[in-house]
């Protein structure tokens, strides 16, 4: 397990009773570097969306704990995010609640002459993701493909 891996999982499993407590889902954490600085980002979502008010009361409760545990070698920042309309699909549960939903994926190389695909999410496996179209037809791609895989923005 790479450090990066390590500090997210950890991350998960202490903030994870925090969140819970509060009626929120964690939706994912992330450590990563931008601009030459690392960040440690939690994505929190409930039913009816996330408020800044909710960010900031985890973002306070667990801060209290990684100045305890101190687990993490490098200086970064933390912050508590909505995961936002166009949410990654990363999870078991996230695929699992946006069965019959449409959703964008983009892959890593052309698939007949295309990198992005939109349909309606009709499968998954832990290999594969099937979307219907309009049309009725079907394509099932190889998880191995996606780059990205996110429920359509609707404007």
């Amino acid at each position: 397990m790479s450090r990066r891996e390590e500090y997210e999982s950890r991350t998960e499993e202490l903030l994870e009773p925090i969140v819970s407590e509060a009626g929120f889902e964690l939706v994912d954490v992330e450590y990563v570097k931008e601009a030459g600085t690392w960040y440690l980002r939690a994505y929190i979502d409930k039913p009816g969306g996330i408020t800044v008010d909710d960010c900031e009361a985890v973002s306070r409760r667990f801060s209290d704990i990684l100045d305890e545990k101190d687990y993490i070698e490098d200086s970064y920042i933390f912050e508590v995010s909505s995961p936002g309309l166009g949410r990654p699909l990363k999870k078991e549960k996230d695929f699992q609640r946006s069965l019959g939903e449409d959703v964008e994926i983009r892959t890593y190389r052309p698939i007949d002459g295309q990198k992005e695909f939109e349909g309606a999410l009709k499968a998954f496996d832990k290999n594969t993701v099937t979307i219907a179209y309009e049309d009725d037809a079907e394509q099932i791609f190889q998880r191995s493909e996606i780059a990205l895989i996110r429920l359509a923005l609707d404007f």
